[in-house]
This record gives C-alpha cells, sequence and structure tokens, in this order.
C-alpha cells in the first residue's frame, strides 16, 4: 500500500461546500452527534476523542488510523458529521479517531508548536496524540506503521506540528483551510512525508498574520520530500466551482506532494460525496 493511500481518500470525490463556519463549529442539516466521548487520562486530564471502527470489523487484525482534528472551537462528535468521511472507512476499511481539543476560554484548540510563546494555552498536545496513538495501538486496533492525520483550520495546523515533531508516528499527512505554523528550520521530519493540500484562494493563500503564504509551504515539502519540481496541473469545473490540482510526483520513497487550489474558495471544509 502506498504511504499516500488513506489521503488520497480526501480528493477522490471533492466537492466544495460554501458554507460559512462560525467559529470553526460543525452541524450537518440540524443533525448532531450525541455518540459516547472515549478518554485517555495524560498529564492529570481526561482527553477525549470519538473512535469510529469501520463497519465489519471483527477485531482480528491491525488496521491504518486516520485521525483528523477540528478546528478551532469545534467539537468532535460534530465535526465527524459534518466531514462524512465513515462510508469511506466502512469500504477502505481503516479507523477513524476525532480528537477533541481542549478548553481555552469556552472555546476548543489545538496548540500546533512546541511547549512555548507560539501556543494558545500550555496544553501539550503533542504529547497527548502520541499517547492516543500508543493506547490504540496496545489495544491491538491499528497498524503503527499506516497512522495519517489531517486536519481543518487549527486542526490542519496540528497535521503539520504532527509531521514537524513526531514524524515517527505519522506516516503522511493533509490539510484543508489550514496553516502551517512552523519555520523551514523548525520543522525536522525524520522520514519523507507524502502532503495533501486543499486550500481556497480568498483563504490568507500568500499568508497574512502569523500564516505562512501556501506556495513556501508547498516549496518547504516539495524540497523536503524531493519531489519534481515540474508539477502534473489538471484544471476542473466542479459544479461551477474551478479547482487548480498540482501533483509533484516521484519524491524519496516514492512519495509526492498534492495541492488542490480552489479558486475563490473561502475557510471551510472542503466536503466529500
Amino acid at each position: 500500500m502506498k504511504n499516500l493511500f488513506i489521503l488520497s481518500l480526501i480528493t477522490m470525490f471533492i466537492s466544495c461546500s460554501n458554507d460559512e463556519l462560525e467559529k470553526d463549529s460543525f452541524s450537518k442539516d440540524g443533525d448532531s452527534y450525541d455518540g459516547a466521548y472515549e478518554t485517555i487520562s495524560y498529564n492529570g486530564v481526561e482527553r477525549e476523542y470519538v473512535l469510529y471502527l469501520p463497519e465489519g470489523y471483527d477485531g482480528t487484525s491491525r488496521l491504518p488510523l486516520l485521525l483528523n482534528f477540528h478546528g478551532f472551537s469545534g467539537k468532535a462528535g460534530e465535526y465527524m458529521l459534518y466531514t462524512n468521511m465513515r462510508s469511506i472507512a466502512d469500504s477502505e476499511n481503516f479507523i477513524l479517531v476525532y480528537p477533541q481539543g481542549a478548553d481555552l476560554d469556552g472555546s476548543s484548540h489545538w496548540n500546533a508548536a512546541l511547549n512555548g510563546i507560539d501556543n494558545k494555552s500550555n496544553v501539550d498536545d503533542l504529547g497527548f496524540i502520541e499517547a492516543l496513538i500508543n493506547k490504540l495501538s496496545s489495544e491491538n486496533l491499528i497498524d503503527l506503521k499506516r497512522v495519517y492525520a489531517v486536519g481543518f483550520s487549527n486542526g490542519g495546523m496540528m497535521s503539520y506540528a504532527l509531521s514537524c515533531y513526531k514524524s515517527n508516528l505519522i506516516a503522511a499527512i493533509g490539510s484543508v483551510s489550514g496553516y502551517m505554523l512552523q519555520s523551514v528550520s523548525d520543522c525536522t521530519p525524520t522520514h519523507p512525508i507524502p502532503l495533501i493540500k486543499l486550500h481556497g484562494t480568498t483563504d490568507y493563500y500568500d499568508g497574512g498574520s502569523v500564516y505562512n503564504p501556501v506556495e513556501s509551504v508547498l516549496d518547504f515539502w516539495i524540497n523536503f520530500n524531493n519531489t519534481d519540481t515540474n508539477p502534473i496541473i489538471t484544471n476542473v469545473n466542479d459544479n461551477g466551482t474551478l479547482i487548480t490540482s498540482y501533483n509533484y510526483e516521484d519524491g524519496n520513497n516514492n512519495v509526492s506532494v498534492e495541492h488542490y487550489k480552489i479558486i475563490d474558495g473561502q475557510h471551510v471544509w472542503f466536503d466529500i460525496d
């Protein structure tokens, strides 16, 4: 199985949602999620996550794991409904986990940097996710060689952070409307890491504030993974939404970097049908 397999699912049936999001919090068609959150104790704090096992899973084998991180102020259960990846997990036989960010003055958040002033609080989210992965492994649920991370907005920042600081745990990453906070000198993965990045052109595409421009983020991963510098470019009109894809192939360990540039796209999760 290629390293990029699970994350490629994000782009297989891409369609664009134009819904505006308030504080990155989700509901869909009036639906809500009331299922049970599982917990893990880390640093003396009970941290929560939603675990989804694919339909028909019999517990006899370790499966790939996809971690999907909500945005700032998001709720893991609602985000699971909104991103709607359960049917893909069923058909492709992988485990989905939606971690819950810690509370910060009434809003959940992710600390997407090493402990210090660049974070929103002193919560150690990198350590929490490492502990969570180890817990799932100890329960014989997951294949540690096939752990993938994706996220929306602040959650996309978290997937970048894991690739930079916990790359020994992560096979590949994806970011949807998320920003890489790390500088080139601050990001030190230990192996080539495939990336899929979906980003709208109206959403700080050229950078601003603390956000790196999309092009500079792509340049970092293209150079780090030693991919081709001339991408395969494809233009798609998806029900009036223009999408340009850039596929940089033939990197070390045969990894690639894929970017989906959504013309006039806003700060949303680009949905999967």
